[in-house]
């Protein structure tokens, strides 16, 4: 068996979640490759899709919230979505691709190079298509795209994707897949634990106003603050410039899990995955500043099964997070249903049923 990763730079949610589908095949000994679906096509596209990401998620997030709603109008009248077209025109380059490598399975996190796949497919192509999905919804066009088995985050979420035009029988509810490798070992970090650590991620786009944030914490909360910026080297410069000897400010960074690890509460927006990474690791999590769309249903999931705590303003960002500190009875009980309804081991279960394909 050789397997295709596909994903895209929209957000590093989906690219991360590619990566660790890749390295569990690897630790497993099947051969695996991750790759980046517009670079097929030109890495010049891909730059500029990541831009028009990151600029329609600045501000409030007014013009993702935008297309948002337009993708859910178009999934329930059930019109082909020009979002499908658009990349159905991409399905020669991506078989040339295929075929060269000659890959037997293609999984994708993201929506895009799916529906390539599904192109394909329709054109009498035969090659097997997982769909991955990385938030805790059935986001607009998922019904466009024909896998052969689609992942989904949990089982409570088989109706939703099934009223969405999802056939029961393809869903398989294991959960957003983390790698192994991720949640085992010890941090290598050597944080200062004589108060208590608030690590504060926006994602890998740096999304929102994590100035004011970052400024009212350090105020309010006598904690060190570490605040991952992800690719915002804007952000990164700004909150660079605040003196104060409880604040560590950080860039891209490739070892999360150990800064996840080491910390007493995680800030973070409901990115679906970063949101289960910090789940599968077990910390008190509290949700900040929903992108409009997706991530209110993430948020939503999450503080629904007691998961986190949501914050939607500043003021509730304080409150929650001296609350959560101040309450180890609630951290626990977090911990607690963490363990119980996001599942460590999605990634693993992953690969073990990609062997019984045929």
């Amino acid at each position: 068996m050789k397997v295709l990763v596909l994903s895209c730079s929209t957000g590093g949610g989906h690219n991360s979640c590619g990566k660790y589908i890749k390295s569990e095949f690897n630790l497993n000994n099947i051969e695996c490759d991750f790759v980046d679906y517009f670079s097929i096509l030109g890495n010049k596209l891909s730059k500029k899709v990541e831009k028009l990401y990151l600029k329609s998620t600045s501000g409030k997030g007014k013009i993702f919230k935008e297309v948002y709603k337009l993708g859910e109008t178009y999934s329930k009248v059930g019109l082909t979505s020009p979002v499908y077209e658009l990349n159905k025109l991409a399905r020669n380059k991506v078989l040339a691709f295929i075929k060269e490598n000659n890959y037997d399975l293609v999984i994708c996190p993201h929506l895009f190079p799916a529906m390539v796949i599904t192109a394909l497919k329709k054109d009498g192509v035969d090659i097997k298509l997982i769909n991955v999905a990385t938030d805790y919804t059935n986001i607009p066009f998922w019904n466009e795209t024909t896998p052969d088995y689609f992942v989904i985050p949990h089982s409570s979420l088989k109706d939703e994707f099934i009223n969405k035009g999802i056939p029961e029988e393809v869903l398989l509810p294991i959960g957003i897949p983390v790698s192994t490798s991720f949640q085992k070992g010890k941090s290598n970090l050597s944080l200062i634990k004589d108060k208590p650590n608030i690590l504060i991620t926006s994602g890998s786009m740096g999304f929102g106003n994590l100035k004011d944030i970052v400024k009212s914490i350090l105020n309010s909360i006598d904690a060190y603050v570490i605040v991952v910026c992800g690719n915002n080297k804007r952000l990164f410069k700004e909150l660079s410039k605040i003196k104060n000897s409880n604040l560590i400010v950080k860039g891209f960074i490739d070892n999360m899990n150990d800064y996840i690890k080491e910390s007493d509460v995680v800030l973070t927006k409901p990115g679906g995955l970063t949101s289960t990474e910090v789940a599968v690791l077990n910390k008190p999590m509290i949700h900040i500043m929903p992108i409009p769309g997706v991530e209110n249903y993430n948020a939503n999931f999450f503080k629904k099964n007691n998961l986190s705590l949501v914050s939607n303003t500043l003021d509730e960002i304080i409150i929650n997070t001296k609350h959560l500190l101040e309450d180890k009875d609630l951290q626990k009980e977090m911990i607690k249903n963490q363990s119980k309804i996001i599942n460590k081991k999605a990634a693993a279960e992953l690969v073990s049923f990609a062997k019984k394909i045929k």
